[in-house]
């Protein structure tokens, strides 16, 4: 299940950027929440250790963690950190989206 989500080069990128800048947390948490504008949103923290059950993509040096039940909501989904003119953020896309809400950080299925 671990090759159903991917994690591109520019996210890669982006997250060992920022992990350089935190001492203690080197991990990228992608979780799927309850909420937002559409029903589920994304969440992404920084955190130091992987939960026991968690699945790691590993890109380039640069680790995301899932849990067992956002991965359910996240498979076949790809992980992108874009930056445009309007502004830069990662984003998921998520072919179990039904809609999305305008910026793109909840969904419903």
């Amino acid at each position: 299940m671990t090759d159903s989500v991917q994690l591109t080069q520019n996210a890669a990128r982006r997250i060992t950027e920022i992990v350089a800048e935190e001492p203690d947390k080197k991990l990228l948490r992608v979780s799927v929440e309850g909420g937002g504008c559409s029903g589920f949103q994304y969440k992404f923290d920084l955190v130091s250790v992987p939960e026991n059950d968690d699945t790691v993509l590993e890109r380039d040096g640069a680790k995301v963690l899932i849990d067992p039940v956002s991965l359910n909501f996240l498979s076949g989904s790809e992980i992108d950190y874009v930056d445009e003119l309007i502004g830069a953020s990662f984003q998921i896309r998520n072919p179990n989206a039904t809609a999305s809400c305008g910026c793109g950080t909840s969904f419903s299925i």
